[in-house]
């Protein structure tokens, strides 16, 4: 399922590579994009949210771009994708914002260069009768698994209601259960994400969304990294492929059942039984991604996600805006 626990067996994996940050080193052409090599090995994972890539290879828009052999390998654990990128066996992978930064702090070769998508309300705190306000929350058992965007959200909902992590009772369990675990009665607060979240509201129409992904915007993301070098070696190929990504993402915006039907497929899923997933992201198009890394994802969600990722205990080193982020990619394209 999708942004699986980010675990700290990665050190042994960091050790493979304390490499050196890489830079282009010719200036970037948005203009008539000649990638290096046609071949490209993403690491992926069944989260729609990712899904502008299946979309991209569907309609050729990675062939358009002179990425005629780009292979997407399914990862079904974030530690899965770790190993495969401090290896070498793949060039970039799909991760949770948080995972990224997880990755660079333990000295993984990797850098973000696009954000993907923000769960607006596909990921969320639901809560029985009992609790009408976060503050609520105090003394209570909270469901949540831990190292995953649930625990990045839940600790962005504790802090908004002026509490401490020792405030709340958590109940770590994986996030395909916490929606059960609060429907059954077990615990009176849980987070988790689509299609769980409606899955509950479904069974129990008591339950009800108490914090979710809107409450604290861009919280809750998913980003492309890429080796640095990758970065360093075939950069025409990482602007090949932002540049379908935004195809993507553009055919998607007017095609939009089309655009789901794709995605659906590419992630093992019907369409109706996503349709509330899709309603709660929003995919980054190239234009996003330039405001975001000059506002307000650099501004304040980076360190919002930094502090959360930072008190879960999931950062092994302190790392900042500039080390986790090569934003030159984006800004190329006018």
């Amino acid at each position: 399922m999708k942004r699986s626990p980010f675990r700290y067996s990665i050190t042994l994996l960091a050790s493979l590579f304390m490499g050196t940050v890489f830079s282009a080193s010719a200036a970037l052409n948005t203009d008539n994009i000649q990638p290096e090599s046609p071949t490209f090995k993403m690491g992926i994972q069944p989260w729609l949210g990712y899904g502008q890539w299946y979309v991209a290879q569907e309609k050729g828009l990675f062939s358009d771009n002179g990425l005629t052999q780009v292979e997407m390998l399914n990862f079904s654990e974030d530690k899965d994708i770790n190993a495969a990128l401090a290896s070498g066996q793949i060039d970039g992978a799909n991760v949770a914002t948080h995972t990224a930064m997880s990755m660079v702090s333990a000295g993984l070769p990797v850098k973000i260069v696009l954000l993907l998508d923000t769960s607006q309300t596909a990921d969320a705190l639901i809560v029985d009768s009992s609790i009408k306000a976060l503050a609520d929350l105090k003394g209570k058992q909270v469901a949540y698994e831990e190292g995953t965007t649930s625990d990045i959200l839940l600790r962005s909902a504790i802090e908004q209601a002026g509490l401490s992590w020792s405030d709340i009772i958590p109940v770590p369990m994986p996030a395909a259960s916490a929606g059960s675990a609060l429907i059954a009665k077990r615990v009176p607060a849980a987070v988790t994400y689509e299609p769980y979240l409606t899955v509950a509201h479904n069974t129990d129409p008591t339950v009800v969304t108490l914090f979710s992904g809107n409450d604290a915007p861009g919280i809750i993301s998913d980003v492309f990294v890429v080796r640095d070098e990758v970065i360093e070696k075939r950069p025409n190929q990482v602007l090949a492929l932002i540049k379908s990504w935004d195809s993507a993402v553009n055919y998607y915006n007017s095609h939009n059942a089309d655009g789901r039907n794709i995605i659906a497929k590419g992630v093992g899923a019907e369409p109706e039984e996503v349709s509330s997933a899709f309603d709660g992201v929003r995919f980054y198009s190239v234009a996003d991604n330039k405001a975001e890394f000059s506002g307000h994802f650099k501004q304040d969600i980076f360190s919002q996600i930094l502090k959360a990722a930072t008190d879960a205990e999931m950062m092994m080193s302190p790392v900042t805006f500039e080390t986790v982020v090569d934003s030159q990619f984006v800004e190329a394209f006018k």
